[in-house]
């Protein structure tokens, strides 16, 4: 600790993929905000992805800088194009680690839970470690609880609903939403390792989001936790909005400019995140299913399965799909990455169908928007239960079927399901109002929770505090 300044000097060492390094990098630039000097760990590549956003803090008097990991010669990291996959094994990176380590010693070191073997080095350097989660508090209990209770082979099918036992509220799932055991089991211990041993975790999340689940991980399951978010919203200005991840593939200013011309809540937006591969013939549900429901809506179309075997008339049901909607003034389609804090604040977006990643749902939450809900992977189907059944503040596509990133599902969400649940949402009706006005509540919570006073703001100056207290026990 500096103790002429009386300030605590902490590093950030985020994941790879744009799903948990966005965050993290948020998270490093709250804590600057209140007075932390916050030095962000990257590796070549990834450093220019968020340098801009880092170089305008600094022009405002922020604590902030990135230290760059230099990788050893004849070594190189895998993709590393912010859609990385939590399975990637970045340990090239701890011998670098180590030697920053062994010269300057930070007061706490965040790691993120996906490197996994992170946490040995840090602990053999008496560091204080915390370990960011990627997720909120209510996914975690539900899939301890899952752990210790469910017994899957009781189950007459995949499809059979169980009730997640020992939750404050009712929460029904199938076998098929749920990763299998082994999956279930190897994440599990993957992050009962790295948290062994660590100061506490810190969440991307607010108190008034998941009271009962911030308690529950607390007091029942004994985790020692600060909840700090919506970390986005330290996103204040249109530059930090529009270059948060990659450059954008169409210019922000044409997107406002047409949704600029749509009537208030009338665009739906359409997003799967920066990982997941869709088929090409679920694309072509998706396609046919917005056209029938006849919106006007922005999609996002990532990566594609097998994009490099897709034929040319697949191909050219999804180009002329995008051309007739472009004549008709009907949708604007993004191929790769989109500027999503803007287009989800944006008064003319009403609604947003989203796979249920957390950075999305709480984006989405801050923005006062309902949603779909189509969940693929990761904790991502927990995460539909607390938007559909908790908070009640979207529909279900009805996506059945949890898998890898890259695998493709047995069953298709047909064209029926995804223009029903568009309808649903975007055509005007009591429900959906009452939706709107309690994620408009949940927005404005959001905010409160991250401004002085609230339970976020709190939450991170709580953790600074106690971080002097350790490191003066230290110097004693």
């Amino acid at each position: 600790m500096n103790h002429e300044t009386d300030t605590v000097k902490i590093y950030f060492f985020p994941f790879l993929g744009g799903g948990h390094q966005i965050p993290m990098i948020d998270t490093a630039r709250v804590f600057a905000k209140h007075g932390a000097i916050s030095t962000i760990l990257a590796t070549p590549s990834n450093a220019v992805q968020f340098q801009n956003s880092i170089t305008r803090d600094q022009k405002s008097n922020l604590p902030i800088t990135i230290y760059t990991l230099t990788i050893p010669e004849n070594t190189k990291l895998p993709d590393i194009d912010m859609s990385a996959g939590p399975m990637v094994d970045t340990s090239v990176l701890l011998e670098p680690m180590k030697q920053l380590l062994l010269q300057q010693r930070p007061d706490c070191i965040v790691v993120d839970m996906f490197h996994g073997w992170a946490g040995d080095i840090i602990d053999e350097l008496k560091l204080p470690r915390i370990v960011f989660s990627g997720s909120g508090c209510f996914p975690r209990c539900v899939i301890e609880n899952i752990r210790k209770h469910v017994v899957f082979e009781k189950l007459s099918s995949d499809s059979e609903p169980f009730l997640v036992p020992g939750l404050p509220d009712r929460v029904l799932m199938t076998g098929s939403q749920v990763p299998s055991s082994r999956n279930q089991s190897e994440f599990l211990d993957r992050m009962k390792k790295i948290e062994e041993k660590s100061f506490g975790l810190i969440i991307n999340s607010f108190y008034n989001l998941e009271p009962v689940y911030a308690d529950y991980l607390r007091n029942e399951l004994g985790k020692k936790i600060w909840l700090v978010g919506p970390v986005s919203l330290c996103n204040r200005g249109v530059e930090d909005k529009k270059k948060r991840g990659k450059q954008p593939t169409i210019d922000e200013k044409s997107c406002l400019n047409w949704l600029n011309s749509k009537k208030p809540n009338s665009v739906l937006y359409i997003s799967f995140g920066s990982v997941a591969c869709i088929p090409m013939k679920q694309l072509k549900e998706i396609a046919y299913g917005l056209e029938a429901s006849d919106q006007p809506f922005i999609w996002v179309v990532g990566k594609i399965l097998n994009s490099s075997s897709k034929s040319d008339s697949e191909n050219w049901v999804l180009d002329e799909f995008e051309k007739r909607m472009k004549e008709m003034d009907k949708g604007l389609i993004f191929r790769g990455w989109a500027p999503q804090l803007l287009i989800l604040e944006h008064d003319a977006v009403g609604g947003f169908m989203t796979h249920c990643g957390w950075n999305s749902t709480l984006e989405c939450v801050c923005a006062g928007v309902p949603m779909i809900t189509w969940p693929l992977s990761a904790e991502q189907f927990f995460n539909e239960k607390l938007v559909t059944d908790v908070l009640r503040i979207g529909v279900q596509v009805g996506s059945r079927e949890w898998g890898s990133w890259d695998v493709e599902r047995k069953e298709l969400v047909g064209r029926e399901k995804v223009e029903f649940a568009v309808k649903k949402l975007m055509v005007e009706s009591e429900e959906v109002e009452e939706m709107r006005r309690r994620v408009k509540s949940i927005a404005e919570n959001a905010k409160r929770a991250v401004e002085e006073g609230g339970s976020s703001y709190g939450d991170v100056d709580a953790l600074i505090h106690e971080l002097k207290i350790l490191q003066i026990g230290k110097d004693v």
